[in-house]
């Protein structure tokens, strides 16, 4: 199986503030907030929701292909993806404008504060989902608006089931516009705060949902996920981490996790603990495509956090 991953490409320009944010802002002063952090690390990185997801299936040894947009100072990561053996066939330069930039700042509670210049991302409905051959599955996370919303509609016309995975793209779109991609989709894939967002724009409750989609997945951070499907509900636990160095880049790993497991048919239990575990890998690392696993160690580590062994 073959899945396409249509989403953003990005530097991620990571800073760590030494300290913790709500020791610096006042709720009472929120309305008229000016406020500055010193942050004396800083890291570039190679990001973006499609690059991490596509980075993380490739460790996992499934087989994806990225969809995106990308600016004039793409060249560097271009080599990063030849390096890794991660396709570029469907990533489209936009020459007269830059690859996508975030600058995120994490504080001592891995609370994060990040500004996104799109870039590139503004062309993704350049693409079309139908230039991709043999795909057997996708994902939509976030991209540009009209790039989301016409890859949508693609996936559906061509039959093929995908994930929807709106992340920080929710804001983008209203009430009526989030009911369509959730009636389009097969999956859908949000974090807790991100579904509340969706539940408060549309009404829909995860009930309702499961009723659309044939599942609903919420990750709750070290809380762990749990997935609603019309059967029932699964509660996923968080695996162990050894160090938590950076949580950019989670909720991608744990997407390729979800991918990985669909692809391969496996029960939802345990499609869920190897997004959980790819998670959990990628918070010991910095950087969103800095950690490296092979088969024999991601064996190890499942078993070590669920109890069997994976096949």
């Amino acid at each position: 199986m073959t899945a396409l991953i249509c989403g953003s490409f990005a530097y991620d320009n990571i800073m760590v503030f030494p300290d913790r944010f709500k020791n610096h802002i006042l709720p009472e002063k929120v309305h008229v907030l000016n406020v500055s952090f010193m942050v004396p690390e800083m890291r570039r990185e190679f990001g973006g929701c499609a690059g991490n997801i596509a980075y993380n299936l490739e460790l996992l040894g499934g087989h994806g292909i990225s969809m995106g947009t990308v600016g004039k100072d793409f060249d560097q990561y271009a080599e990063w993806m030849d390096k890794n053996a991660i396709s570029r066939k469907y990533v489209k330069v936009i020459d007269d404008v830059f690859t996508g930039q975030a600058f995120i700042t994490t504080d001592l509670d891995d609370n994060q504060i990040t500004a996104f210049h799109p870039g590139a991302m503004a062309y993704s409905h350049h693409n079309k989902v139908s230039d991709a051959e043999g795909i057997t599955i996708g994902i939509i996370s976030p991209d540009g608006k009209d790039g989301m919303i016409e890859h949508a509609s693609q996936f559906q016309e061509l039959g093929i089931p995908f994930i929807f995975d709106p992340g920080q793209g929710i804001p983008m779109f209203n009430g009526d516009e989030l009911k369509i991609f959730i009636e389009q989709a097969s999956w859908i894939s949000v974090n807790d705060y991100e579904w509340q967002m969706i539940q408060k724009q549309t009404g829909i409750t995860p009930h309702e949902a499961t009723e659309m989609v044939k599942a609903l997945i919420i990750t709750r951070g070290s809380e762990g996920s749990v997935i609603y499907t019309q059967e029932k509900r699964f509660e996923i636990t968080s695996a162990s981490v050894s160090e938590i160095k950076d949580p950019t880049g989670c909720g991608d790993a744990y997407r390729a996790g979800l991918i990985y497991g669909l692809m391969n048919d496996m029960d939802w239990e345990t499609t869920g603990r190897i997004a959980s575990l790819m998670g959990a890998i990628k918070i010991e690392c910095n950087g969103t495509q800095n950690h490296t696993i092979d088969r024999d160690y991601f064996k190890d580590r499942f078993k070590d956090a669920f109890g069997y062994t994976l096949e």
